[in-house]
């Protein structure tokens, strides 16, 4: 599995990309093999100003959905409306393609309470 070590990760299986205070956010190698084929992606909170592990839309593989947990609190600019027509980017390509949302970042800091890559390694080994 693949645990990049330039991102930040949720004990729920998100990851995190800070440029600033803007951050890139997407679900982890380990969440898209555990999920399996994943056949679509819901999320409208685009616009919306949410707290820190906030439901801000789901991901639907063939035998499930599993909801996506905000890491940080801040408000979501973007959507990848590229999953709409090509969910299995996340499979595929979960940390570049396969990206869900973009947002503006309440507080930076936070995102660096957030574990490392070895840290996300050891839970999910």
């Amino acid at each position: 599995m693949n645990f990049p070590s330039n991102l930040r990760y949720t004990k729920d299986h998100e990851w995190i990309q800070l440029d600033g205070n803007v951050a890139t956010i997407g679900i982890t190698d380990f969440a898209q093999r555990e999920l399996g084929d994943i056949v679509y992606v819901d999320i409208n909170t685009a616009g919306q100003s949410l707290e820190a592990e906030t439901v801000f839309g789901t991901v639907e593989a063939v035998k499930t959905v599993s909801d996506l947990f905000l890491p940080v609190a801040g408000t979501i600019t973007e959507v990848n409306s590229a999953l709409n027509d090509k969910p299995e980017s996340v499979n595929n390509d979960p940390y570049g393609e396969g990206w869900m949302i973009k947002m503006t970042v309440n507080n930076p800091a936070d995102v660096e309470a957030l574990m490392d890559a070895a840290a996300y390694q050891a839970s999910v080994e």
